[in-house]
């Protein structure tokens, strides 16, 4: 079976085989539409990934302001978590940071959303964009 084929038949064999004819110089005999399509789908994933951590982050950062009385270990242990984890992704991942702005802004109407269910405040009962800068956000000793 040509390693085209086996990309939907055994995912995992397909990227064994690609992988020793990419070490061997055989470039020519991989299956290079699909590897670049992998290695897209790899910085998708990446970004989603950034995408979650800020909606974990600011949604708890939102209970964390709007239910001050139910504020406790578990959701500041959850605010230090998503920090550290956002600044690993950028460290790795620096061509993150031009788009980051973007990517917060995209997760603060999630967050809001959660936020919004959990609270039982309408949405409307929250900003409409995220009050707090890049800056904040990932300020380790910064609580609103």
């Amino acid at each position: 079976m040509k390693t085209a084929e086996l990309y939907d038949a055994d995912f995992a064999e397909w990227t064994r085989q690609n992988a020793e004819l990419l070490r061997s110089g055989r470039a020519s005999e991989a299956d290079l539409e699909h590897i670049a399509e992998e290695i897209e789908d790899m910085g998708k994933r990446e970004r989603r990934s950034l995408h979650n951590r800020c909606v974990r982050l600011m949604e708890h950062l939102l209970k964390w302001q709007y239910q001050p009385e139910r504020r406790g270990s578990s959701w500041e242990r959850t605010i230090i978590v998503q920090r550290r984890a956002i600044r690993r992704l950028l460290d790795e991942n620096p061509g993150f940071r031009s788009g980051l702005a973007e990517v917060v802004a995209e997760a603060y109407a999630d967050a809001v959303a959660i936020a919004s269910a959990v609270t039982k405040r309408p949405r409307t009962g929250f900003p409409g964009v995220c009050p707090h800068t890049i800056e904040e956000l990932l300020d380790e000793q910064f609580l609103p």
